[in-house]
């Protein structure tokens, strides 16, 4: 087999169309190279030998669990510890000082990754919660970087945005075979709740949070895709409830019953 394979315009678009209808990911053509070097090992894999014999398999599943093996990798996205600060700033200034004590303070990590963002804001909260209770949820539609997650460990190289005293606190610094590597305590795991969810589905039944992230994803969407993924959203956000997207996404023209309170943050009246 070749040691690269080239993907053409119609083989690119059966793969686009496929990831919006299942991710409501709208693939740009300056995705392609994306798309092919994400897919590529999936074909030396099967000893395939076009782009179009791999979309065959994964919609035929003559291979159990390869479309969703297909989905993960072109749906997984970097990410890093306290990822755009000021968001964290803002929870610890201005959210969690007004926590009701004694009822459980929930945020929901709405598109976690492989869970760097949800481990942040468990460390948030429990350095500055107390007694008070509180729960993450994280979630993806990635069950590879769910996985990943779950397991709490990482490469040193993905803690430089790691404040150092978090890291002490919270993260136990591998030994050996393990050097290099990080595992996230086990007590502040526990408080983390991964589950798969697609956005773009009818959501399980979460319950309600007093803060929702929902940052870097909505890039990947249209304008009615945006939507309908923040309707979904809304009803499992309390009342006064923030909702937080990424500096470099807007809400414009996709809701206008929040209210913008700081540059990507909104609160539920």
């Amino acid at each position: 087999m070749p040691d690269t394979v080239s993907i053409d315009d119609h083989e690119f678009g059966q793969f686009q169309t496929w990831l919006y209808r299942a991710a409501g990911i709208n693939l740009s053509p300056t995705k392609k190279a994306l798309v092919a070097g994400r897919l590529f090992k999936r074909l030396k894999h099967y000893e395939l030998h076009s782009y179009g014999e791999y979309f065959k398999l994964i919609m035929n599943d003559q291979r159990k669990g390869e479309l969703q093996v297909a989905l993960d990798l072109l749906t997984t996205n970097e990410t890093y510890f306290f990822r755009e600060p000021k968001h964290f700033d803002f929870l610890r200034q201005h959210v969690l000082p007004r926590a009701a004590p004694g009822k459980v303070f929930r945020v929901w990590s709405a598109a976690s990754s492989s869970g760097e963002e949800p481990y942040s804001l468990a460390m948030t909260l429990a350095e500055s919660l107390g007694s008070t209770p509180w729960e993450v949820v994280g979630s993806d539609i990635s069950s590879q970087v769910l996985a990943k997650a779950r397991t709490g460990h990482y490469s040193m190289e993905r803690t430089e945005t790691l404040p150092q005293p978090l890291l002490a606190k919270y993260c136990l610094k591998g030994i050996g075979r393990q050097e290099g590597t990080l595992l996230i305590d086990k007590a502040l795991r526990s408080r983390v709740n991964f589950v798969q969810v697609n956005l773009n589905e009818a959501l399980p039944a979460l319950g309600e949070f007093e803060v929702i992230f929902l940052r870097n994803v909505m890039i990947y969407f249209d304008q009615q895709t945006k939507s309908q993924v923040v309707a979904r959203l809304l009803p499992l956000l309390k009342p006064g409830g923030y909702l937080i997207i990424s500096h470099s996404e807007s809400l414009h023209g996709v809701n206008d019953t929040l209210k913008l309170v700081a540059p990507s943050i909104y609160r539920k009246p």
